[in-house]
Parts: C-alpha cells; sequence; structure tokens
C-alpha cells in the first residue's frame, strides 16, 4: 500500500464515467481507503509501467529493426504464410 503525505497533495477535477466512478467508491468502502487513495496508487502504477517500457525500449535502441513489410517477405519465403 503506498501512502502519501496529504499537506504535499495537489487538487485537481477528475471526471469519471458513472460505472468507474461507482466501482471506485465501491472499491473503497470495501478497502477502507479513499477514492484518491485508489486513483493515486492506479495513476503511480501506470506510471510505473511507462517507466519499464521506456526502459525496455532503451535497452533495445541499437537492435537492428525490421519493418513488416521485410517480416512478411520473410515469412513467405520461408513458407510460414
Amino acid at each position: 500500500m503506498i501512502f502519501f503525505m496529504k499537506s504535499k497533495s495537489r487538487r485537481v477535477t477528475v471526471y469519471f464515467e458513472p460505472a468507474v466512478h461507482r466501482a471506485l467508491r465501491l472499491k473503497a468502502a470495501e478497502t477502507d481507503r479513499s477514492v484518491s487513495d485508489l486513483v493515486n496508487d492506479a495513476v503511480r502504477f501506470a506510471l510505473g509501467e511507462d517507466a519499464e517500457d521506456l526502459a525496455a525500449f532503451e535497452e533495445r535502441a541499437g537492435e537492428p529493426s525490421l519493418s513488416f513489410e521485410d517480416v512478411l517477405k520473410d515469412m513467405k519465403r520461408r513458407g510460414q504464410l
């Protein structure tokens, strides 16, 4: 569970679809957490995934790239298509 200091928090307006808002309120009640805590954790998780993706792209930056067209040609040549 990730906690943050309320004194450093910023207030923003976010509009949720009614079903998403209802689900967030229910989950908050069931887990005894606030909707803000749930949203902050979800955003942190998404940003963490983005950081992992960027690191993977950087790690593979030196690899040769293949065009989709070249891959299809190679698959045809090998009898895979």
